[in-house]
């Protein structure tokens, strides 16, 4: 319990030591579900799905050149072998670390908390230049927040919503004028922050986790397009307030979107497309694009046809930024199709009952969980600390919650066994 209840401040400021809290998650339950003899957890389908996905990832990366396998060699296939670690530490909580009440309350308190201090130092620095540890902005005008680099917008996207939303349906709920202004400030200060953070991605993802979250909560519908229309009056007047931030979030985007295909997201999207018809059937196997990014072979044209060796060997990157482009060069068109299959898996039991009886905590998970795996988007490495840490976290947080809810409900109680999500 204390590893997990320890990951979330590990992942802040010390990558390294989530690895360890998740490694430790992981070898617990395993040990717990061998002294108990339960292993009916495997049978969850999301569980199956992911070990689909996995195996097959794990397949494509053996190092047998004979049979078209493992460009990366024996390093790729060690790491796509650790990949299973963020599954068995979803399971763990949702399966057993999580279904003690406690644990889920003090789990809740310190996102809130973590939530809190990214938000308070990317204010400390946008009002006197530096965070508490007297780092500035970042090299193209972003507020870092706490981190050294432009890492504050994608963690406070994801963990935003169960911090924010919970809170402000509570103050809906008590039906008073002060308490429902107070409710709109959170929301319209979580878009402040996250505009005045000036990372492209993580505001657009914000945006579409509050939609999601106005469409499950009829309550916060008002609150949510109020938001909504003063995120927008935020970035117009950052033209005056924050230069920087206008810069990136206005003129940099614009330019991008008027030549997509061209930009730096368009070739590497193009490469790994290019990769994946080159192999189709296996892909290069984990970590194929950092591998097969620089070979000649897979240049091939960009989407729009004008740069015939789309940007060459100068374009590429650790990975594609997308998740769905990199299960393609990983594991060919069978592991994007498995890939697909495991997130539909994650997200059915997360949004299963919410259109009937939506829980805000429930609500603010779904919409972490989904803007994580929403597909037009650009993106880290899919298992990269921290954002990798970040996204299993939440996702078993969510699917714990989802079944602890499940269980609940007096007439599905026996219907719904460990086959039911």
């Amino acid at each position: 319990m204390l590893a997990v209840l320890a990951t979330p401040i590990a992942l802040l400021h010390a990558p390294s030591l989530a690895e360890a809290t998740i490694a430790v998650t992981d070898v617990c339950f395993l040990a717990y579900s061998a002294m108990v003899r339960d292993w009916r957890w495997l049978a969850t389908g999301w569980v199956r799905l992911a070990l689909a996905w996995w195996g097959w990832v794990v397949f494509c990366s053996l190092p047998i050149p004979a049979l078209g396998l493992g460009s990366g060699g024996a390093a790729s296939l060690g790491e796509g072998i650790a990949v299973i670690r963020f599954l068995l530490f979803a399971a763990a909580l949702e399966h057993w670390t999580l279904r003690d009440p406690p644990t889920r309350s003090w789990l809740f308190g310190i996102i809130v908390a973590s939530a809190l201090w990214i938000a308070a130092q990317v204010l400390l620095q946008f009002v006197t230049g530096h965070n508490l540890f007297g780092d500035t902005r970042g090299v193209s005008g972003e507020l870092t927040g706490p981190f050294r680099k432009p890492r504050a917008g994608p963690a406070l996207s994801r963990i935003l919503f169960p911090a924010m939303v919970p809170a402000a349906a509570a103050l809906l709920e008590r039906r008073r004028h002060a308490a429902t202004m107070g409710a709109h400030a959170l929301l319209l200060g979580g878009v402040l922050v996250m505009v005045l953070i000036g990372q492209r991605m993580p505001l657009l993802l914000t945006g579409l986790g509050l939609v999601a979250a106005g469409l499950l909560l009829s309550r916060l519908r008002p609150m949510v397009l109020a938001a909504g229309v003063g995120g927008l009056v935020l970035v117009g007047a950052s033209v005056v307030v924050s230069p920087p931030t206008y810069h990136r979030l206005v003129v940099q985007f614009s330019a991008q979107m008027d030549a997509f295909p061209t930009s730096p997201y368009g070739q590497l999207y193009a490469r790994a497309w290019h990769i994946a018809l080159a192999r189709p059937l296996v892909g290069r196997g984990f970590d194929g694009f950092r591998t097969g990014c620089r070979l000649p072979r897979y240049f091939g044209p960009t989407f729009d046809g004008r740069q015939a060796d789309g940007g060459g060997a100068a374009i590429c990157s650790a990975h594609p930024h997308n998740f769905y482009f990199q299960a393609l060069a990983d594991g060919g068109f069978p592991g994007l199709v498995l890939f697909c299959l495991t997130a539909w898996a994650w997200l059915l039991p997360l949004a299963r009952g919410l259109w009937r009886r939506a829980p805000p905590l429930r609500v603010a998970l779904f919409a972490s969980v989904l803007i994580q795996l929403w597909p037009i988007a650009s993106t880290s490495d899919f298992v990269n600390m921290p954002m990798g840490g970040w996204f299993f976290l939440l996702l078993g947080w969510g699917l714990a919650e989802a079944r602890v809810d499940a269980d609940s409900e007096p007439v599905t109680r026996g219907k719904m066994g460990l086959n039911g999500f």
